[in-house]
């Protein structure tokens, strides 16, 4: 098993930044990738950044590239993910998943086939 706490989530204004953190415990070594997806109101969970554990490689959903970026630290067991610029659409519970399958995968896999997820954190941005 690995367990994933998120933190980080607030109110922000719009052009804000925030910035989210997931700690990772457990069975780590089990998971390939790590991301963020989130759940806007009345929506489906959708993906938004993933990032190997290992190696190269970082994806991003369109609508959030050249906002977000998507970073780990290793020796934290801890991943963030860094919002500048934020829009009222970006308002969403946001949470951390982790994979056996790679950031690749998991950019376009299922949000249902995801093997770990957080318990999410709120993000809301006000116009």
């Amino acid at each position: 098993q690995v367990q994933l706490v998120e933190s980080g989530g607030g109110l922000v204004q719009a052009g804000g930044s925030l910035t989210l953190s997931c700690a990772a415990s457990g069975r780590t070594f089990s998971s390939a990738g790590m991301g963020w997806f989130r759940q806007p109101p009345g929506n489906e969970r959708e993906f938004v950044a993933a990032i190997n554990w290992s190696g190269g490689g970082t994806y991003y959903a369109d609508s959030v590239k050249g906002r977000f970026t998507i970073s780990r630290d290793n020796a934290k067991n801890t991943v963030y993910l860094q919002m500048n610029s934020l829009k009222p659409e970006d308002t969403a519970v946001y949470y951390c998943a982790a994979d056996h399958r790679t950031a690749q995968a998991m950019r376009i896999m299922s949000a249902r086939a995801i093997d770990y997820w957080g318990q999410g954190t709120q993000v809301t941005v006000s116009s």
